[in-house]
């Protein structure tokens, strides 16, 4: 079935607003042939007039009115759509989807999204709870824009991964324990321990840390969602190594944060596909490096 495009829709919507074959040619900046052409193809797909000559003035038919209406519609809709894609091409409405850990949502997402509100507020990030590895397939297979990931990363083909923020890892325990001012993988080892699952790149990098000082240790649980660790250690459960940004609020005052000896830093990168970035999304990545220092 051959479909009616905008274009004859305009002609006939121009026709019924102006009266006339020859005044809608000049407001449509075209040939009265070309007007005349655009109203015969109508006619031919609907089957049936949609005009009436009376007195030198031209009007709908019954069955021109009905379709001008429906055509106003429509020319509506398509000036609108044209014009929302249009914002989202100079960057003042999209949507970006982001993913990241439950740790970068928790404690530095809400910063860059607040400067973002502030400077962009037509651009809606859609966040998504994603460890590395899910974010980085996401972002080839398209179901991403932007997403957090924990360095280092192999390449992946069609995706820039770029370093963003080094941030140290710290000993959470309980405050009622006798702990050192700094935190040694030998007298961490014998305390009852809550770490980040196998899932995690944090949990590969806590593992190497007492690896290097010949301790295996098990934790009581293993968990990916730090602020519930953080309230187990709280709660006197056990101990813990997580990532502390230097603008994250200060931990309950049941919790003891110590450095590390030797020190363990957590990387984070910022990944999106390579080539065309559409400027929603580059507003997105110019928040997130702003808090590339912390």
């Amino acid at each position: 079935m051959r479909e009616i495009s905008l274009d004859r829709l305009r002609t006939l919507v121009a026709i019924a607003d102006q009266g006339s074959f020859i005044k809608a040619a000049h407001h449509l900046h075209l040939a009265a042939p070309t007007v005349s052409l655009h109203i015969a193809e109508l006619e031919e797909r609907i089957g049936a007039p949609l005009l009436s000559r009376k007195r030198g003035h031209v009007r709908p038919s019954a069955i021109g009115e009905v379709l001008v209406a429906r055509a106003r519609r429509l020319l509506d809709e398509a000036e609108q759509a044209l014009s929302d894609i249009q914002r989202q091409v100079q960057g003042l409405e999209g949507r970006v989807r982001l993913g990241a850990s439950t740790g970068v949502i928790a404690h530095l997402l809400p910063q860059a999204l607040a400067v973002l509100r502030d400077q962009h507020p037509g651009i809606d990030v859609q966040i998504s709870v994603q460890t590395s590895e899910e974010t980085l397939a996401r972002l080839a297979d398209g179901s991403l824009d932007v997403g957090v990931t924990a360095l280092p990363q192999p390449a992946v083909a069609g995706l820039v991964i770029q370093p963003w923020r080094r941030d140290p890892v710290m000993a959470f325990v309980p405050a009622d324990w006798k702990s050192p001012a700094r935190i040694t993988p030998q007298w961490l080892a014998d305390q009852p321990l809550i770490l980040n699952d196998a899932s995690t790149r944090l949990s590969r990098q806590t593992s190497e840390w007492f690896a290097a000082d010949g301790h295996h240790p098990v934790p009581r649980i293993a968990l990916n969602y730090n602020d519930a660790i953080k309230s187990l250690v709280a709660a006197g459960y056990g101990a813990t190594l997580l990532p502390h940004e230097a603008t994250a609020p200060p931990p309950d005052a049941r919790i003891a944060m110590r450095p590390l000896r030797p020190a363990l830093w957590r990387q984070l990168g910022i990944a999106h596909r390579a080539g065309y970035v559409e400027p929603s999304t580059q507003h997105v990545l110019d928040v997130l490096w702003e808090l590339r220092l912390g």
